[in-house]
């Protein structure tokens, strides 16, 4: 993934988040229980939280790797179509069995922070 990807990723995962926040807040309020709007929230939580991520990827590609980050924002992506995605379904469609594959997404998230300490550990210079 180029510099250029990785932002136009960041920028489409921040615009779907948003989006979908404020469907949450204000299309999904009366329509969904407590816990489902929950579990909504949760998935915009870490969407918004992995596209910023993946912003501050961009600001470090002078300084980094560029192989590295783009492994980085790789799994970003992947972790927030699969655990953003699966918890959206599940919020809206009561599919319980979606919830058994979030933890894939999650486990792409780590992938993705682990890498990014290793590729931090491995750096002479910042």
């Amino acid at each position: 993934m180029q510099e250029r990807h990785i932002l136009i990723s960041a920028a489409t995962s921040m615009l779907i988040a948003i989006a979908c926040g404020a469907f949450g807040a204000h299309g999904l309020k009366q329509i969904l229980s407590t816990d489902m709007l929950a579990i909504w929230q949760t998935a915009v939580q870490y969407q918004v939280i992995h596209g910023l991520a993946m912003l501050g990827l961009v600001a470090l590609s002078t300084r980094y790797d560029a192989k590295r980050l783009s492994q980085i924002a790789l799994c970003f992506v992947v972790g927030t179509l699969i655990f953003s995605g699966s918890l959206y379904l599940l919020a809206i469609t009561g599919i319980k069995w979606l919830g058994a594959i979030t933890p894939i997404g999650g486990t792409a998230f780590l992938v993705g922070w682990f890498l990014m300490i290793s590729l931090a550990l491995k750096k002479d210079k910042f």
